[in-house]
């Protein structure tokens, strides 16, 4: 007994979660493609007829759904794949994929950001691994090289882990001292407005996104007419919003206000240090003064040891020899009378200092 020509294949009807959203993008796309789907949708109310005459699916759908999830039904079973053959193979839906990350900006002049004692390792002994297992993907080499960390001995696995600390309190003094650039303010600036304009341009497209997707309400879906999107959600967004972006602000102030106050202290801490060094070179001078008064004090004594203050002059006693003690008060006085034209020894008094000074070394 012969096959008939046109028999009849069992089609395999897909269950899909509709929401208004795909209804709708179905819809705009589903008017561009002629008016061949339509009119195997609108021949009979209870029964879909393909185009395609050689094929007789009976798909049946209740009186209550809506044209558009039949028109869904009609077009996974229709537009099969040449290659899907006869085994009822279900048809492949695709949905959109995600954005991609967008890597994070980077300021060039910033400190390299430190490495850690277990990627270090890994940078030593990659290449190795590689050449040792040239077959070897590249997470199984990652494998491999993440046991042989666990395995390492401590007294090796120690020199990676000071070397990457010695890194970090490396990278730490750079960062304190990129903190005080001029580039990082810009680039803090720059990072902040452009956050800015990103936040503003998201609320814009979100407020405009949820303006052109309002969920329409449909007898036939009453179970999809959510609101997804409240008033008072959006008021409370926005204000949320504003308050972190007034924060935010509030936050570089301050931070500009620290960089100004701790430059400031660092030239309080300049001016410190100078005027402790001019002090400690003041301090040398007159220690070295006061050792040159002391020697003069003691030359003085030694060669005036024997010249007494002659006579009475005004209320100084007489015959005073010159001491260590006393050779400031003895120098003045001794002054006193050779300065005064009325004493009567003034003139040989005289005679003898000036020899005795002639004689003196100074240089003693």
């Amino acid at each position: 007994m012969g096959t008939a020509p046109h028999q009849h294949k069992k089609q395999t009807k897909r269950n899909f979660s509709l929401t208004p959203h795909h209804l709708r993008l179905y819809e705009k796309k589903s008017s561009h493609r002629g008016a061949g789907l339509n009119c195997a949708i609108m021949e009979q109310p209870g029964t879909l007829v393909p185009k395609d005459e050689s094929q007789t699916p009976q798909t049946t759908v209740t009186e209550n759904q809506s044209a558009a999830k039949s028109a869904i039904i009609v077009k996974t079973e229709d537009d099969k794949a040449p290659d899907s053959g006869d085994n009822g193979t279900k048809a492949r839906v695709n949905f959109p994929k995600g954005k991609k990350r967008k890597k994070s900006q980077r300021d060039l002049t910033a400190p390299r950001q430190p490495l850690t004692g277990y990627v270090r390792f890994l940078n030593d002994r990659r290449e190795k691994v590689r050449a040792d297992n040239p077959n070897l993907p590249f997470p199984e080499i990652t494998k491999l090289l993440a046991s042989e960390w666990s395995q390492l001995p401590a007294d090796q696995k120690q020199q990676y882990l000071e070397a990457a600390e010695q890194d970090r309190e490396r990278y730490l003094k750079e960062l304190q001292a990129y903190k005080q650039t001029e580039a990082y303010k810009i680039f803090t600036q720059k990072q902040i407005q452009k956050k800015q304009r990103e936040e503003k341009m998201a609320a814009d497209a979100a407020a405009a996104a949820q303006q052109d997707e309002e969920p329409e309400k449909d007898s036939d879906l009453p179970g999809f007419d959510i609101p997804i999107f409240t008033e008072e959600f959006l008021d409370h967004n926005k204000g949320r919003e504003a308050e972190l972006r007034q924060l935010r602000k509030s936050n570089t102030d301050y931070e500009q206000q620290n960089a100004i106050l701790q430059k400031h202290i660092e030239n309080m801490k300049a001016a410190v240090d100078k005027l402790e060094v001019e002090t400690s070179q003041q301090r040398s001078n007159n220690s070295a003064l006061q050792q040159h008064l002391d020697s003069m004090r003691a030359i003085l004594t030694t060669n005036f040891a024997s010249i007494p203050l002659p006579g009475t002059v005004h209320i100084y006693s007489t015959n005073e020899l010159p001491t260590l003690n006393n050779i400031d008060s003895y120098m003045t006085r001794l002054h006193s009378v050779l300065t005064d034209t009325s004493a009567r020894e003034r003139e040989t008094l005289l005679t003898t200092v000036r020899a005795l000074v002639a004689r003196m070394d100074f240089n003693a």
